[in-house]
């Protein structure tokens, strides 16, 4: 297969775990006979500092000619810390998932079972654990209109929603858990909230045309109460664009590390696969970074364009790596290994086997089938 690959190494860590990705998807070429070309864009704050902007005509233009969007990291303190700064990193992310058409951000959960005793977790809680949340990241309070009162003392976001965006997420969340453990959890807080109410409204409409998924509804704080005390209970994880960002980090720490969890973004034409963990500024040419999150992201690319078999290698190369205790400090605070160790030694131990994993990502595998 050819694929054409935009990489937006992005900030901070970025562009260090980016390419480790990179080393292990051209062993797969290697491996596979393959063929995948990769093209460099800029974004974020070191697109601000080059061009002016978070996000160029020309780095648009790359993605919308590309098959897929590999990234890495957004974010620089230097615009943190600036609250009035009029042009900001992040928005160029924002912009990107718009141009991209990408409306579901798949964030799998899944405890590696060499890393049971890391985890903050009892390992009796832990055991079982495997979900994956469906985020919808195309609209609510992050792409709402923003006011700011002249005189610097009154502000609002708007958070807006409208059925059809609601309905194309559910759609897609369903047909997972169909595939899955067949439950799916709403979570949201319809007794405050009208655009929750809609949610919930919306989603158990569609829950009539899924019979054989349960469907359960939870108020977000109540929720990441139970992800804490009984994380095994989930199964397909369905919620708005600022509550999927709050329980994704969160779902994060209950692995043992926020460089352990990757993410697709998928929607109605392109798709971008990138870790969920920021830009890491402290360790930005340190060698520290954990680079696995962005090497299984690259293994979700893999399985999104049908190529299974790839993806379950760089998976196993994963769990051989954590197995033989070849991290980064992050899981193991003794470790020698730095962030091109671990992407060196990955990439090295890829091979061609069909081996059953205990990752499950099968419902990444719905990405292109199952768009509304």
């Amino acid at each position: 297969m050819e694929l054409k690959i935009a990489l937006l190494p992005g900030d901070g860590i970025g562009p260090e775990v980016v390419a480790q990705a990179v080393k292990c998807l051209r062993a797969i070429e290697e491996i596979f006979n393959h063929k995948f070309t990769y093209t460099e864009g800029l974004i974020g704050a070191t697109s601000i500092y080059q061009t002016g902007v978070p996000l160029s005509e020309e780095t648009i233009k790359l993605c919308s000619d590309s098959d897929a969007v590999l990234f890495g990291a957004i974010g620089s303190p230097e615009f943190d810390d600036d609250l009035d700064a009029k042009v900001r990193p992040e928005s160029g992310l924002f912009q990107l998932r718009k141009e991209l058409g990408v409306f579901a951000n798949i964030r799998p959960v899944a405890v590696f079972p060499t890393l049971l005793k890391k985890s903050p977790l009892k390992e009796s809680v832990l055991r079982g654990t495997d979900f994956v949340i469906y985020r919808e990241i195309s609209s609510g309070i992050y792409s709402g209109d923003r006011k700011l009162s002249k005189d610097g003392t009154t502000a609002s976001d708007l958070c807006e929603y409208s059925e059809k965006e609601i309905s194309r997420i559910t759609h897609l969340a369903f047909k997972a858990a169909k595939k899955r453990r067949k439950k799916l959890t709403l979570i949201d807080k319809s007794n405050v909230l009208e655009t929750s109410r809609l949610w919930r409204r919306v989603v158990k409409r569609i829950a009539e045309s899924y019979p054989d998924v349960e469907l359960e509804c939870l108020f977000i704080d109540n929720a990441i109460m139970q992800m804490i005390l009984n994380p095994s209970k989930f199964d397909v994880i369905l919620t708005e664009n600022l509550f999927g960002d709050i329980i994704s980090d969160e779902g994060s720490v209950i692995g043992g590390s926020i460089g352990l969890l990757p993410s697709a973004s998928i929607g109605e034409g392109k798709a971008m696969f990138e870790p969920i963990h920021g830009s890491y500024p402290q360790a930005k040419g340190k060698d520290i970074a954990n680079p696995i999150a962005t090497i299984l992201s690259a293994a979700m690319l893999l399985q999104h364009f049908g190529l299974e078999e790839e993806s379950r290698a760089v998976v196993s190369a994963v769990n051989k790596a954590l197995k033989k205790n070849i991290v980064t400090p992050d899981i193991n605070i003794k470790s020698k290994f730095g962030t091109n160790d671990v992407g060196d030694f990955i990439a090295t131990n890829i091979v061609d086997t069909d081996e059953t994993l205990n990752m499950n990502y099968e419902n990444i595998g719905l990405g292109k089938s199952t768009i509304i």
